[in-house]
């Protein structure tokens, strides 16, 4: 399968400028964001892709949009791949809001409240990474799935920390990695 960090957002313009958190509550895209989504989209639509996954936060959703529009394909949401929750980025949007932003997916199994309300230890992310591993193995068509996801859990699925709008394969029936040193990227 494929990993792909979101585009940019308005979190990580100010985080990475300041290293303090802005207070900046499930933050949309920049216009870098949507340029590297668009990228990402451009070199994707040359892989063998038949079905994305995208966490619930905007940012990830709408690194997801230009890669299914060119594909035609539905973005299928999973809290399980979200944000390490530790910092406000990481509050999300309520289920009814984010189905009403984006009426063509489908919210239905997802809680209204699907982000956890307190910090999330590295051990919890460990945990989630290993669950979507194990589910993904389960699937004959892993190998053609786009995850659109997050810096902690692509570092805890991967030992590897991305930037904003990169990507890189991941196969789930490979090891865990050994040593994830988590500082936030």
């Amino acid at each position: 399968m494929i990993l792909l960090r979101h585009g940019q957002s308005e979190f990580n313009l100010h985080y990475t400028a300041t290293r303090t958190d802005p207070g900046i509550p499930d933050p949309r895209l920049t216009p870098l964001g949507h340029q590297q989504a668009q990228a990402a989209a451009e070199a994707l639509a040359k892989e063998d892709v038949r079905r994305i996954l995208a966490s619930p936060y905007t940012r990830a959703l709408q690194t997801a949009a230009p890669l299914a529009g060119k594909l035609g394909l539905p973005v299928l949401i999973t809290p399980l791949v979200r944000e390490r929750y530790a910092l406000s980025c990481d509050v999300g949007s309520p289920c009814s809001r984010l189905s009403t932003d984006w009426p063509h997916h489908d919210f239905t199994r997802i809680d209204e409240v699907w982000w956890p309300q307190e910090e999330e230890p590295p051990e919890a992310v460990a945990a989630r990474a290993m669950q979507f591993r194990l589910d993904m193995m389960l699937r004959d068509d892993w190998a053609h799935t786009v995850v659109v996801s997050h810096w902690g859990f692509i570092l805890a699925m991967t030992g590897r920390s991305l930037v904003n709008g990169e990507w890189l394969r991941c196969d789930p029936t490979g090891p865990e990695p050994e040593n994830v040193v988590w500082h936030h990227g």
